[in-house]
């Protein structure tokens, strides 16, 4: 019945920090869009064929998760460049790993992770497939 995720939704105590490490840190792409009830201009962060759609706290938009809260996710995300090259760009950007490299269960297959926290301390994963 489900095919993949299109997107998810993160809930921040401060845009200009998530922003700043979703796209200086994690190299994501900022979008903005019309969304939400009633529509307004959001704001977004486009990967691959997915998304992050973002909600200021206390400034959600319909509907939303019954109790959104900065720092509640734990997500993975497949690197598309080597695990050591995210590693020297997240030294680069003076972002602390706090674990890894190590090995876990993905989705598909074996993949070698680390560990940071963005600034809400919601905890990311960023991971390679293992052959």
């Amino acid at each position: 019945m489900i095919d993949h995720l299109d997107h998810l939704v993160l809930t921040t105590f401060n845009e200009d920090a998530c922003i700043d490490f979703y796209t200086r840190v994690m190299g994501m792409a900022l979008e903005s869009f019309v969304g939400g009830t009633p529509p307004v201009t959001r704001k977004a962060f486009k990967f691959g064929n997915q998304k992050i759609n973002l909600h200021v706290r206390g400034k959600e938009f319909e509907p939303k998760a019954h109790v959104p809260v900065p720092g509640a996710l734990d997500l993975c995300f497949i690197a598309s460049v080597p695990l050591d090259e995210v590693m020297t760009q997240l030294n680069a950007a003076h972002w602390p790993i706090l674990e890894g490299p190590v090995m876990r269960t993905g989705a598909t297959q074996k993949i070698r992770s680390v560990y940071v926290r963005d600034p809400d301390l919601n905890l990311i994963e960023i991971s390679e497939l293992s052959p």
